[in-house]
C-alpha cells in the first residue's frame, strides 16, 4: 500500500512539473518573457478578483461580423464560464461564410480548439486554431485543398486569421499559456459569423442563403453556451456538427 501511495504522488509530481514546464519553455522566449512582465501582474489582479484562482480553463468566442473576441474564464472549482475580457478585431478579412479553400481570404466558421502556441511569429505573437477539421475537409471535397495556417495574432494584417493588436495578443497569449500550463489541453476556440441570435440568423441568412443550413448548426452550439456558460458536446459527424 506504502508503494501504491509512493507510485501516486509521483505521478502526480510528475504532471505538475510537466504543466509548469510549458510555462516555463515558453517564457524562455523574449516576446513571452516581455508580455508577461507587462501584462500578467495587472492581468492576475482581475483573475483573482473574478474569484478564478490560481489555476483556470479559458474559452474562445470570436463573432466576424462585430469584429469581437471574448475571452472566458473558468475556475477549476466552477461550474461555468464567465466573460473575463472582449477585444476587437484591428482587421478583417473576407465576408460572411465559412473558410472553403486555400486563398479564399475567408476566416473559418466553426467549433475549434487552439493547437500552437508560437512565440516567434512573424506577427508578434500567435495562437493557432485547429483549422482544417473534419467538418471543414467535408466541405472542401477532395480535389480542392482546404487551406490553413489560422490564427490568433497581433500585427493588424489578416488573410483568414483574427488580428489583434500587439498590445492585446500579448494579454490572450499569456491567458492562454497559464490555462495551458494548469493542464487545459485543448482551449475552445469558437468561431462565428455574427451572434447568432434568431434575429441575426434571419437576417444574414437572408442575405447569404447558402450558408443558411450551416448556421443553423452553429446556432445549436452558440445557444447551448448562452443558456449554460458551457461548451456543449459538439460532435463532427459526416461532415457535419451534431451538437448535444
Amino acid at each position: 500500500m506504502k508503494l501504491i501511495f509512493l507510485t501516486f504522488l509521483l505521478s502526480l509530481s510528475i504532471m505538475a512539473n510537466a504543466q509548469n514546464g510549458f510555462k516555463a519553455t515558453q517564457i524562455k522566449f523574449e516576446r513571452v518573457e516581455k508580455a508577461y512582465n507587462e501584462k500578467w501582474e495587472d492581468l492576475k489582479k482581475f483573475v483573482k478578483a473574478g474569484g478564478y484562482g490560481d489555476d483556470f480553463s479559458m474559452l474562445i468566442n470570436a463573432y466576424k461580423s462585430e469584429g469581437k473576441l471574448e475571452v472566458w474564464l473558468k475556475g477549476n472549482s466552477d461550474k461555468a464560464y464567465s466573460l473575463f475580457r472582449t477585444y476587437d478585431f484591428c482587421a478583417h478579412s473576407g465576408t460572411l461564410g465559412p473558410k472553403v479553400i486555400e486563398g479564399d481570404g475567408q476566416t473559418p466558421e466553426g467549433f475549434y480548439y487552439i493547437n500552437v502556441f508560437n512565440p516567434m511569429s512573424n506577427f508578434h505573437l500567435s495562437l493557432g486554431v485547429n483549422y482544417p477539421n473534419a467538418v471543414d475537409y467535408a466541405r472542401t471535397g477532395k480535389d480542392r485543398k482546404p487551406g490553413g495556417d489560422i490564427y490568433i495574432h497581433g500585427n493588424c494584417v489578416t488573410v483568414g486569421c483574427i488580428p489583434l493588436t500587439d498590445e492585446k495578443i500579448k494579454e490572450v497569449y499569456v491567458l492562454g499559456v497559464e490555462a495551458r500550463n494548469s493542464g487545459q489541453e485543448k482551449i475552445p476556440v469558437n468561431i462565428y459569423p455574427f451572434k447568432m441570435t434568431d434575429g441575426n440568423l434571419k437576417k444574414y441568412s437572408s442575405q447569404f442563403p447558402a450558408q443558411a443550413s450551416f448556421w443553423k448548426t452553429l446556432q445549436l452550439g452558440y445557444l447551448a453556451f448562452e443558456k449554460n456558460k458551457n461548451l456543449a458536446e459538439i460532435r463532427e459527424v459526416k461532415g457535419k456538427y451534431v451538437v448535444r
